[in-house]
């Protein structure tokens, strides 16, 4: 090939790259201006608080994001969302299912210092004019301390550690340490490891375009997402075969092994081997949400069957529940087969984001809405 040719052809590539480029981000732009456009349509808001479908609301909740049972099982931790750019503040609450009490946890207005062994040792404690808490986990550590670890975008975006103190009817969290995010972290859930270290989802890189990454997630191979672990030596670091579109909602073997990460734009849930960065298989699932083990040892899966507008259109949503259809699919992680336990479009709750088993029910919270719902367990098959 002479040296004029190769010059025309690699300039005529060149060309090309830059209309493909160009013709990929205008279609963007326009589907993402039709999506905007369209934000006020979509399913409508559920305003009532009735019960229905065997469905119960409970309507004094603000965005109840994530759930876990407390360490003596008297109480249902809440983590209230409150958006993911940190824009909004949240809370942490305790319902106490048995008197129907809602106890505020945290924040608090009281002047904390790091506990020596929690996190970073430089990571003072949050602004808690600003906290906004996302995921949750709840584990006794090796040393006999019950921790909570949460996911907080408000201020800055980290890592929140706390200690658990429960004692008959009395429950309160205390402040111990957390660990900032890297530049570019964007995290969604947490995993509290026996030894104190926690393994976080980063669902892209915070710097990227929303719109435009949600795009090339949905419609190419493209999956920035993935999971990280994080230990005091070694601080944060990738886990192979974790890579995901949207990396969410996040949960381990109880050995600690087995990693399952849901990847929304991915519609599947996926299990990977920790010791040796092995994905093992996944599981379709609608843009899984959050995890949460059942008593039957399965894992149970909430996830969105809406469309992009749908989404959008429930983010300021102030009273009332986002009422977009939602599904619970309870997986069997060895054979990695789902088993759709409820699906559920409507009155009197919608986009369910975690399904918890509590007693004889299962409690469901939302990333949008006032409300957190309860099925009994018989219902859904779960003894």
């Amino acid at each position: 090939m002479s040296g004029m040719n190769r010059t025309n052809r690699m300039s005529r590539m060149s060309r090309m790259s830059r209309l493909v480029d160009h013709a990929g981000r205008s279609a963007a732009v326009l589907l993402t201006a039709g999506w905007l456009a369209a934000c006020s349509g979509g399913t409508p808001p559920i305003l009532g608080c009735e019960a229905g479908d065997g469905i119960e609301p409970d309507c004094r909740f603000q965005n109840p994001e994530d759930l876990v049972a407390s360490p003596a099982g008297a109480f249902i931790l809440v983590s209230q969302f409150g958006d993911m750019e940190g824009h909004r503040p949240g809370s942490l609450v305790a319902l106490d299912p048995a008197s129907g009490d809602i106890r505020p946890l945290y924040p608090e207005p009281r002047n904390e210092a790091p506990t020596p062994g929690w996190g970073h040792p430089d990571c003072g404690p949050p602004d808690t004019g600003r906290f906004a808490p996302h995921g949750i986990d709840l584990k006794r550590l090796d040393s006999g301390t019950d921790a909570l670890y949460v996911v907080n975008h408000g201020g800055r975006e980290s890592v929140e550690m706390f200690e658990v103190r429960e004692d008959d009817d009395a429950l309160e969290l205390v402040w111990r340490g957390c660990v900032v995010a890297p530049d570019d972290g964007y995290f969604n859930d947490v995993l509290v490891l026996a030894n104190g270290d926690f393994r976080v989802s980063q669902m892209f890189p915070r710097g990227a375009n929303v719109l435009w990454t949600a795009l090339r997630m949905q419609l190419t191979g493209y999956a920035p997402g993935h999971a990280l672990h994080w230990s005091p030596a070694r601080g944060f670091e990738y886990i192979p075969g974790t890579d995901a579109k949207f990396a969410n909602g996040l949960a381990q073997s109880p050995d600690e092994r087995f990693l399952y990460v849901n990847s929304y734009f991915g519609n599947e849930v996926i299990k990977v081997d920790t010791q040796t960065g092995t994905r093992i298989g996944s599981v379709a699932v609608p843009s899984p949400d959050n995890l949460s083990w059942s008593p039957t040892g399965e894992l149970l899966a909430a996830g969105h069957l809406a469309s992009i507008t749908e989404t959008l259109g429930c983010q300021d949503l102030a009273t009332g529940s986002c009422g977009f259809r939602f599904q619970i699919v309870a997986i069997d992680t060895e054979a990695l087969t789902g088993r759709v336990v409820l699906d559920h479009a409507g009155p009197p709750m919608g986009a369910a984001t975690v399904a918890l088993p509590f007693g004889e029910h299962v409690y469901l919270g939302t990333f949008a809405g006032d409300r957190i719902a309860r099925v009994p367990a018989a219902v859904l098959d779960l003894p």
